[in-house]
C-alpha cells in the first residue's frame, strides 16, 4: 500500500462521519497537545515531536520512498493554507 497525497489530512472536519478514524485520531492528538501545554511544555517542541513521531510511523507503515513522496506534497499544502486555522501569516 502507498500513501496518497490526501490520505492523511489534518483537518478535523475531514468528514461529517463521527466514526472517521482520522477525525477521532486528530481529537486525541489535539487533547494531548492541550494537556502537554497545561503541563508547561512549549507548543513548538510539541509540534516537532509530533511530526517526528508521525513520520516515523509513516515510514514504518509505508516505507521511506512512499513517505518521502507524501512529504513532498506538504510544502504546497502549507502555502495554500491547508493547515491554517484562523488568521494567515
Amino acid at each position: 500500500m502507498s500513501i496518497r497525497p490526501d490520505d492523511l489530512q489534518l483537518d478535523p472536519m475531514l468528514t461529517d462521519e463521527p466514526g472517521d478514524a482520522r477525525r477521532v485520531a486528530y481529537g486525541y492528538v489535539e487533547d494531548a497537545f492541550n494537556e502537554a501545554q497545561q503541563d508547561g511544555l512549549d507548543s513548538d517542541a510539541l509540534a516537532h515531536a509530533a511530526l517526528f513521531a508521525a513520520f516515523r510511523a509513516l515510514v514504518e507503515t509505508y516505507g521511506e520512498e512512499a513517505t518521502a513522496v507524501f512529504a513532498e506534497t506538504l510544502a504546497e499544502k502549507v502555502r495554500c493554507g491547508a493547515f491554517t486555522m484562523g488568521t494567515r501569516h
